[in-house]
């Protein structure tokens, strides 16, 4: 996954940020429980929000746990899981997977491929238990493949369709709250997509690979214009987010939201306007 959808860690109560942390544990548990290693190398910090948001929504048996890891070898930290985490779990490796295809048709990236080759055995049986999810994740990454063979001018087309994916992987289930849950999903996707084509557009234009942004980059509006369009992006998606009747966890959901998922764009925009060709990473 792309690691937008983070926690702004300055401005989070410490309790906040051990219910954040149990949480992500307790994903990566989930996704060493369904796919072994391989499901514990797409973790991402992405589908966390995910998990949080669907948990505080549903309120789902959550069970509380300790457990040691690679990671943390020596020292027993606090789990939180419920069938949100093996739903996250199962999304993200279909995203991993077709995201992983993605790069290599892109840009013949040797290490993509071979992570694909080792989740395609998985893959199977995630579209046997999600084939709707399946096909509509693999029908619009193809539709994404061709809007960037062709060289797609607008800035919509492609980040719409990443938002059609996001919307149907925030749908746990048909209800009352699926209408907002896709708006929440769609128009994060979209910000992903831009925040990934606004970080990445003075590599790909060295590359010259495709890039939304790339006309625009070459004139005075080009910072002024992604500023514009990456916060309506997240205005409709807060706009969602707030219909919701979430209670737990909502101030860690809202730290994401207003917060988080702005680091990266911050420190672009900070590496852009210091005259660095260097990424930066959170």
């Amino acid at each position: 996954m792309f690691g937008y959808i983070s926690i702004n860690k300055p401005e989070m109560k410490f309790r906040e940020f051990d219910v954040y942390r149990s949480f992500y544990c307790g994903f990566c548990q989930a996704l060493k429980d369904g796919y072994g290693k391989i499901g514990q190398l797409t973790l991402s910090y992405d589908l966390t929000f995910l998990i949080l948001l669907l948990t505080s929504l549903y309120e789902p048996r959550t069970v509380e746990s300790v457990c040691r890891c690679g990671v943390h070898p020596f020292e027993k930290h606090p789990t939180r899981r419920n069938e949100c985490s093996d739903y996250a779990a199962d999304m993200n490796l279909l995203l991993s997977y077709y995201k992983c295809e993605d790069d290599w048709l892109d840009e013949r990236k040797v290490k993509s491929r071979a992570m694909a080759g080792m989740m395609k055995s998985r893959l199977r049986s995630l579209e046997a238990k999600y084939p709707g999810k399946a096909a509509l994740i693999r029908e619009r990454m193809e539709q994404i493949h061709v809007c960037e063979q062709e060289g797609s001018a607008s800035i919509d087309l492609a980040a719409g369709y990443f938002g059609d994916i996001m919307a149907e992987v925030f749908v746990l289930r048909k209800d009352a709250w699926e209408r907002e849950l896709r708006r929440i999903g769609f128009f994060l996707g979209k910000f992903v997509y831009l925040m990934d084509a606004y970080e990445d557009v003075e590599q790909d234009k060295k590359n010259g690979s495709y890039n939304p942004f790339l006309q625009l980059y070459d004139t005075g509006e080009f910072e002024e214009q992604c500023e514009t369009v990456l916060n309506m992006m997240m205005a409709e998606c807060s706009r969602a987010f707030e219909k919701l009747p979430l209670v737990e966890h909502v101030e860690i959901l809202r730290n994401i939201l207003y917060g988080g998922v702005w680091n990266r764009y911050n420190l672009v925009k900070q590496r852009r306007s210091q005259g660095s060709g260097k990424k930066q990473k959170v």
